[in-house]
């Protein structure tokens, strides 16, 4: 199939070097415009766009999917199908119907479970064993629309959704270039989510992501895995935010208050609402991350310092 390629974020590569690789033709990609980053705030062209951008490809990058002109060219390039990996653009259905074989999103979830902008995240959070990737037709709904085909990934205890999500975009790519042979031979038909089961993935903020010392050592454990990499789980020393790697359970440890914290030579312990947990790597604000030991030694704790507080 002649196929215009929809994605923005590293996470979405896989799937367009798959689908280059494929029987199908990429004929365009359309992603995101090009947006500041770095200390300079420089414009950066999406991964998407770079690796397209090597491959030869046309790059469509509208202000906004509804943008007359934008939809004036997807016209004229007339693709049969338009694969979507994490675009980040809400699509009209100007947009949608030009396609004859519509718009086919991989999505990061077993759905109906965590339809939104954050399914790894939430499946993480939420403490899932199981979670995988979807492909399905997108409609006007919020991640409603029926289903081709998924498979499955066992998150493991340690995972963070950097590392779930990266596993997901590779297995998750080939589902997605199945699911278009599929329907282009006619062998594969989209079925309707069933109606229970839906659960939604909001955007976990930076607010969200501050720890709260009080709740469980649990969940704790799951906020900073779900928050890594992105938006970072977060907490405050000493009136300053100190940033938050994946920290260790420690079921044994019950000595310590919510907050309170505890260095010696073999790491650095937090007080939660249940047991203590050990930290990490740790971040400073406009310091480089380092080993919570490295961090405390620099910062001569007093007893019973803590923290969370100011």
């Amino acid at each position: 199939m002649r196929l215009a390629f929809a994605g923005t974020p590293e996470t979405a590569v896989p799937s367009l070097e798959a689908l280059l690789d494929s029987r199908h033709e990429v004929v365009a990609i359309v992603t995101r415009p090009d947006a500041p980053a770095g200390r300079g705030q420089r414009l950066v062209a999406s991964p998407v766009a770079q690796r397209a951008a090597e491959a030869g490809l046309e790059v469509l990058k509208p202000p906004r999917p509804r943008d007359p002109d934008f939809l004036a060219r997807l016209t004229e390039i007339a693709p049969e199908c338009c694969p979507v990996v994490a675009y980040g653009g809400l699509l009209p259905p100007a947009a949608l119907a030009i396609p004859k074989q519509g718009w086919v999103n991989l999505h990061f979830s077993l759905l109906p479970a965590w339809r939104g902008a954050a399914p790894v995240q939430h499946a993480v959070l939420q403490g899932d064993e199981i979670t995988g990737a979807s492909t399905f037709l997108i409609e006007e709904g919020l991640d409603t629309g029926p289903v081709f085909g998924a498979i499955t990934e066992p998150i493991r205890p340690t995972d963070t959704s950097g590392d779930l999500l990266a596993r997901l975009a590779v297995s998750g790519a080939r589902l997605l270039v199945a699911t278009l042979d599929g329907i282009e031979d006619g062998s594969l038909a989209a079925v309707p989510q069933p109606s229970d089961g839906v659960s939604h993935a909001a955007k976990i903020t930076v607010a969200d992501a501050q720890v709260d010392w009080s709740a469980p050592a649990l969940r704790i454990d799951r906020l900073v895995r779900a928050c890594t990499p992105a938006p970072g789980a977060w907490t405050l020393h000493r009136g300053g935010r100190l940033k938050l790697g994946p920290v260790r359970l420690l079921p044994d440890d019950v000595g310590l208050a919510p907050g309170e914290l505890a260095a010696d030579r073999s790491g650095v312990r937090v007080g939660t609402g249940s047991h203590a947990v050990a930290l990490g790597e740790v971040q400073p604000t406009g310091k480089r991350r380092m080993q919570a030991t490295e961090w405390a030694r620099g910062h001569r704790l007093a007893a019973g310092e803590r923290l969370g507080g100011s």
